[in-house]
């Protein structure tokens, strides 16, 4: 268990925010490794194109691979206190331009080499030294959210603002130790620290720093810590309700079909993977895919080969099931 030691003034300056360069790095990290998200799928052919770009291919070079951990901190600077939130990319695309170069040099060579099981390109290396990085860094941010984010961000910010309310009405209520438990399974509150399990063992002295509560919708369903940078302490948990309006859905088919198959179904309004669905209903894959090759037969599903996934598509008389009122 990893213990991340607190004190009163950081308790008083607990606060909950959006942050959308982390939303933003992870769908980037998404595009970069040609994966697709358990919940909201494919990245899509503009993310892939914005590659193309060399500030966004920078950036994408500077993200963990192949299960690697470590993303630079300065890549998601810790969430300002705008509070309409209308300026919040802006600032941090601002912080990471004005990441001063010591700081950039110990994050990008030395903690990527000490985490990373790889080494970082000569290229990338030049343009860390040159001093040049921090602009194109920010600008390879700029671009991809353009690209690849922009025109989906108010649904995605409804989600993380839907949280957002509930947490802080918990916090209200139940304290900023009981509502800080209530964020994950693997978070807990042990009066004086943030501990996490599945993490390790150890202990971070983070006292006196703002601790910032950041829901994540393209980080779901991982939590992650940023600490590195001093004063600097953003807890990254999964937003609540991401996919459930399939929950919704489902009721009225479950009957007919039974509950795995009707959430199966409420879920394939867009095309899915195997894996994406066993994450997104709890199931293992084989489970998600016997009921999947029966709703296959039963011409409720299509199913297509892209690359090397097979997805799944709920079909017209599927989707007259879901919308039938059933007593």
């Amino acid at each position: 268990m990893l213990a991340l030691r607190v004190d009163a003034d950081t308790v008083s300056r607990t606060r909950l925010s959006p942050s959308p360069a982390s939303e933003c790095m992870a769908w980037l990290k998404l595009t970069a490794a040609s994966r697709r998200h358990p919940v909201f799928g494919d990245p899509g052919p503009l993310a892939r194109a914005s590659l193309a770009h060399p500030d966004v291919a920078l950036l994408a070079d500077l993200l963990p691979q192949n299960g690697d951990t470590y993303t630079p901190d300065l890549l998601t600077p810790q969430p300002g206190t705008d509070a309409q939130r209308r300026d919040l990319l802006d600032e941090q695309i601002a912080q990471i331009e004005a990441t001063a170069q010591d700081d950039l040099e110990t994050q990008v060579f030395t903690h990527t080499r000490t985490h990373w099981s790889r080494p970082l390109r000569a290229t990338t290396r030049r343009i860390a030294e040159s001093g040049r990085m921090q602009r194109r860094l920010a600008n390879g941010l700029a671009l991809f959210w353009r690209d690849a984010l922009s025109d989906c961000w108010p649904e995605l910010r409804s989600i993380l603002d839907q949280d957002i309310a509930h947490r802080a009405t918990a916090i209200a209520t139940h304290g900023v130790g009981r509502a800080i438990g209530a964020l994950h399974p693997d978070i807990d509150w042990a009066g004086d620290a943030v501990t996490l399990a599945k993490w390790g063992d150890g202990e971070i002295d983070v006292t006196g720093r703002d601790l910032v509560l950041a829901p994540s919708v393209l980080n779901w369903p991982h939590v992650i810590i940023q600490v590195d940078v001093p004063g600097q302490f953003v807890l990254y948990y999964p937003a609540q309700r991401v996919g459930a309006s399939r929950d919704r859905s489902s009721r009225g088919i479950a009957p007919v079909v039974g509950n795995a198959r009707a959430a199966l179904l409420a879920d394939l309004e867009t095309a899915r993977s195997t894996a994406e669905l066993a994450t997104r209903i709890g199931y293992s894959p084989g489970t998600v895919s016997y009921h999947l090759n029966a709703l296959h037969r039963a011409r409720l599903v299509t199913k297509v080969r892209e690359g090397r996934y097979v997805l799944y598509q709920r079909t017209a008389q599927a989707a007259r099931l879901l919308e039938e009122p059933r007593d």
